[in-house]
């Protein structure tokens, strides 16, 4: 049930059919992202984002939200740091109106000067709303601390200082160059006949001259220690964490064990240690970002300044736990029943399909099955994740960032060999 197709222009077609469903989702992907600007682009591809929905030659900004929402349908958009994604989620009957809609918006948007200065003045209130958000904007915080001076490091939306100096020429020539058929993946999947879907596809796409970007990228060298970022907040926010693994490494399946045991839910070992019984933080879990050449793993949590020191103590000790006693085997096997059941769960939304089909087709250029992932999660073993840790959080590796009423010298670095 999944198709691939290359059109004469260079641009990809994955679709998986889904005949049991009512719906379709499509995604328009382009393969740029945060990490492909340059330092005084720094936002332009998420502003890019944000104008493609402010008009087009003919429809108006209303018009566009207009057109899906009057069939029920979802329209909606995002910025990554390696891709931005453009999709729509309708009945099935509405294809062709999904494909029109995006693709007039992708590729006969108008790019207005008034446009640029209303949503610059919107992407500046979506940072001071993250600014105004403390447990999100530690995530960014703790992000340029251990990449800092990398592309990676910087938040997706920009700065206020770096949308200062983004114009219409900048826009323009950022949009020509990544928005390229050959950057292009469009994924869809649900309830359509393969041809007619490819055939009103390929017609819509049909008029975009072939193009080709060069995009050369370098990996981030990570930076270990503690940093404090001081305000003046009720909680403490915390991240500790380590630089992880590239979406190419083979133990990709173990960190996702290994993350789920650790952080990854009600029944992981930090929230049941640091919330369930000692009562010391509402939130607190880990997670995992991969990207293209790198990767980070990454511990939160939200506590009060009296009991900063003891939470980040308290997660390297269990962190220590499973370097020197590993874990269970009840514990292995809850997580990869818990693993399998959300990936199995994610397929009954034909949503979470396209997302995998255009993700997978960005990153390995091939379809990996649901099937061939849980074979690769059902080989992970104790061993595999005690040294995925061992490896990953070596003392030295580990950079912690808090945000809050403390300063650098009132909190200690968890690890005892990195106290300075």
């Amino acid at each position: 049930m999944y198709h691939k197709d290359v059109l004469s222009n260079g641009v990809t077609i994955v679709c998986e059919e889904v005949p049991a469903v009512h719906s379709i989702a499509i995604g328009y992907w382009v393969k740029t992202g945060s990490r492909l600007e340059a330092e005084d682009e720094a936002g332009i591809s998420h502003l890019i984002e944000h104008l493609l929905f402010k008009g087009t030659k003919k429809r108006s900004a209303k018009e566009i939200a207009e057109a899906i929402e009057e069939v029920g349908g979802q329209l909606n958009a995002f910025t990554g740091k390696e891709y931005t994604c453009y999709y729509a989620r309708v009945l099935a009957e509405h294809l062709p109106l999904a494909v029109d809609v995006l693709t007039d918006m992708l590729y006969n948007s108008l790019f207005r000067e008034e446009d640029l200065v209303r949503e610059k003045n919107v992407v500046l209130e979506e940072i001071s709303m993250y600014e105004d958000t403390p447990d999100e904007i530690i995530h960014d915080y703790f992000s340029k601390t251990i990449w800092d001076g990398h592309p990676l490091g910087r938040p997706v939306i920009g700065t206020n200082e770096s949308l200062s100096r983004i114009d219409r020429e900048k826009i323009l020539s950022y949009y020509q160059r990544h928005y390229c058929p050959s950057n292009l993946v469009v994924a869809l999947a649900g309830n359509f006949q393969y041809q007619e879907a490819i055939d009103l596809i390929g017609e819509a796409l049909s008029s975009l001259q072939p193009g080709s970007i060069e995009t050369k990228i370098t990996a981030p060298q990570a930076r270990s220690g503690l940093k404090s970022f001081y305000r003046d907040l009720e909680q403490v926010q915390i991240c500790m964490g380590v630089p992880g693994l590239s979406l190419y490494d083979h133990k990709i399946y173990t960190l996702q064990i290994l993350n789920n045991i650790l952080g990854g839910g009600a029944s992981s070992r930090l929230f049941q240690e640091i919330r369930e019984e000692r009562a010391l933080v509402y939130a607190i879990y880990s997670y995992y970002l991969a990207f293209l050449d790198s990767g980070l793993f990454t511990i939160y949590g939200g506590t009060n300044p009296s009991n900063c020191q003891q939470v980040l103590d308290l997660c390297w000790e269990e962190i220590n736990r499973i370097i020197e006693s590993g874990i269970t085997e009840k514990e292995l096997s809850r997580a990869k029943t818990q693993v399998k059941g959300s990936l199995l769960l994610a397929q009954e939304s034909v949503l979470q399909r396209m997302h995998r089909l255009g993700r997978s087709e960005l990153v390995h250029q091939r379809f990996i099955t649901i099937e061939e992932v849980l074979e690769r999660i059902a080989e992970v073993n104790e061993a595999d994740i005690q040294a995925l840790a061992k490896e990953l959080f070596a003392p030295e590796n580990v950079t912690v960032t808090v945000l809050g009423p403390l300063s650098e010298g009132q909190i200690k670095h968890p690890c005892v060999l990195c106290r300075t």
